[in-house]
């Protein structure tokens, strides 16, 4: 199974598109008030802190170099040429890896985990932008990439931001420009149940180990002049082990 090309147009159109500059995005926020809380929560719950790091639906790379500071080796996978040409013209040192993959793809994520071996995954807001049909598939690449020994951080918004997009779209002087710029390309936020991630991990043969909620930092404005901040949920799964906790 791999995402239809309607999907990977409308991302490809966005990142050709895209500002290049740092926080042109609507995601694009500074990597201290977005991995560097992710990796906060993350790290304690990792079992083996030495394995290479994959950050799954990378984007222009902001994330995965601020990642690529703390850890050996890690690559940063998209479906978007576009995105991962960015990402690489960015990393002037040469701190990470990237790759142009699609992680619904099995061949694909079978591959990559037949060369890393088992990873930490990284995935920040990649299920609600995705289509509903490859929701599953994404989290089972997760359980594909960590095998036995690597753990995944998922985040993803909450069932409560969902209120907060749908005013900033209707907003009479129309949605904050870079949020705007996303649905200009077709691409529009969708839903997740809270229940639902949990549900995609255990289909995956995943178990959540730890879960809270955080706010997801974007930088863009509401019409009143304050930062848009998303209400948004993280979770970090892997292999049932003695220590797991409850969700």
């Amino acid at each position: 199974m791999s995402v239809s090309e309607r999907y990977k147009e409308a991302w490809e159109s966005f990142w050709e598109d895209a500002s290049t500059e740092q926080g042109g995005v609507f995601w694009d926020s500074e990597p201290a008030l977005t991995a560097g809380l992710h990796l906060a929560l993350y790290e304690p719950e990792l079992a083996a802190p030495g394995l290479p790091v994959v950050d799954l639906g990378c984007g222009n790379g902001t994330q995965t170099r601020f990642i690529a500071d703390r850890y050996p080796r890690v690559v940063g996978a998209d479906l978007s040429a576009a995105a991962i040409g960015r990402a690489r013209a960015a990393d002037l040192a040469g701190q990470a890896d990237y790759r142009e993959l699609d992680a619904t793809d099995k061949d694909q994520m079978g591959s990559l985990h037949a060369e890393l071996g088992d990873v930490n995954v990284y995935m920040r807001g990649v299920l609600h932008q995705c289509e509903p049909v490859d929701r599953q598939s994404l989290l089972d690449a997760i359980a594909v990439l960590v095998g036995e020994r690597g753990r995944g951080f998922v985040v993803e918004l909450s069932e409560r931001a969902r209120p907060i997009l749908e005013e900033l779209a209707t907003a009479p002087a129309g949605p904050p420009p870079k949020l705007g710029e996303v649905f200009s390309h077709g691409i529009a936020p969708g839903e997740v149940s809270d229940e639902a991630i949990p549900e995609y991990a255990a289909t995956a043969g995943l178990t959540v180990l730890a879960s809270g909620e955080l706010p997801l930092v974007t930088t863009d404005f509401s019409p009143d002049g304050m930062r848009i901040e998303l209400p948004s949920r993280w979770l970090v799964v892997g292999r049932a082990s003695e220590d797991v906790r409850a969700y």
